[in-house]
C-alpha cells in the first residue's frame, strides 16, 4: 500500500493518536476470481456502507474478534474485466484488504484487494502531500541558501493535524492556567464549533494557536444555556506554559 501518512516530529508525537482515530479514504482495485455482471457489483456495493461487522484478519495488530466499523462511502469508479476500481471512505480500523474478500463472497466468489493508496488521513490528502524527495530538496535548498521557504511546505505546523476536530478558543487570560493543565470553563471560551459530550475538541488562542487538546464533558448546547460550568477536562498540553502571561 502507498498513500498519506502523517510523521510527527519532536513534540508533535504526541498529537499522532488523534491522527489514528481518525476517518480514512483509499482508493484499490479489487480482482474478482469469476466474471460477474456490472449491476450485480453495483448492488453488491449498496450493501457495503452504513454500519458493518468485519473480522480483522489473521495477520493483525488487534485482537482477532469481530468488529463493527462504519463506511462511510463506497463508490465503484470502473470496472474493467475482473477488476474493480473503487474510492471508500471509512472510519478508522477498518481493513480494506478484508473487505474485497467479503465483497468477493457476497458476489459468491472469491476477491482479492491487488493494489491499494491511501488518499486522505484525516485532515491530511493526497491533495497536500509530500515524498521524501521533496523533504530532501527542501533540506539541500536549506543548507545551501538559508532558504526555509520550502521546509515550511514540507513539515507543517502541528495546528494543521487538528483540522478535522471541533475547536473552542479561549481569551488570552485563559491560556496561562490551561498550559497548567487546568480545565476549560465556560467564563473563558471566546468562540466554538458545534461539539457533542465526550468528544475530542482541540482548545486554540484568538492567534489560531493550538494550546491542548480534551474531551467535553458536556455539548455545545450546553454553552448556550448557562453562564458558567466545566466543558472540556483537558488531556494533553502543547503550549509552552510561559508563552502567555
Amino acid at each position: 500500500m502507498t498513500g498519506v501518512l502523517p510523521i510527527a516530529l519532536g513534540k508533535a508525537t504526541r498529537i499522532v493518536q488523534t491522527l489514528l482515530k481518525a476517518g480514512k479514504e483509499y482508493i484499490g482495485i479489487m480482482h474478482l476470481h469469476t466474471d460477474i455482471p456490472e449491476e450485480e457489483i453495483n448492488k453488491a456495493a449498496e450493501s457495503f456502507t452504513g454500519k458493518i461487522e468485519q473480522l480483522p484478519p489473521i495477520r493483525s495488530a488487534v485482537k482477532r474478534r469481530l468488529r463493527t466499523r462504519e463506511i462511510y462511502y463506497l463508490e465503484i469508479l470502473e470496472i474493467e474485466g475482473r477488476d474493480v476500481l473503487f474510492k471508500v471512505g471509512s472510519e478508522a480500523g477498518f481493513y480494506v484488504r478484508k473487505f474485497c474478500h467479503d465483497f468477493g463472497l457476497k458476489l459468491k466468489t472469491n476477491a482479492h484487494m491487488s493494489q491499494l493508496v491511501r488518499t486522505k488521513a484525516g485532515p491530511f490528502t493526497d491533495k497536500t502531500w509530500k515524498t521524501l524527495h521533496d523533504l530532501k530538496d527542501a533540506y539541500t535548498l536549506y543548507k545551501e541558501n538559508n532558504d526555509e521557504s520550502k521546509i515550511r511546505e514540507v513539515i507543517l505546523p502541528i495546528e494543521s493535524a487538528v483540522n478535522h476536530l471541533s475547536k473552542i478558543w479561549v481569551l488570552d487570560s485563559t491560556v496561562k492556567t490551561l498550559c497548567q493543565g487546568a480545565d476549560l470553563s465556560i467564563p473563558g471560551i471566546s468562540k466554538y464549533n458545534e461539539f457533542k459530550e465526550n468528544e475530542s475538541v482541540a482548545i486554540m488562542t484568538l492567534k489560531e494557536e493550538l494550546i491542548c487538546l480534551g474531551t467535553s464533558v458536556e455539548s455545545s448546547e450546553f454553552i448556550k444555556r448557562n453562564e458558567k460550568g466545566k466543558i472540556v477536562k483537558t488531556k494533553k498540553v502543547f503550549m509552552e506554559r510561559n508563552l502567555y502571561q
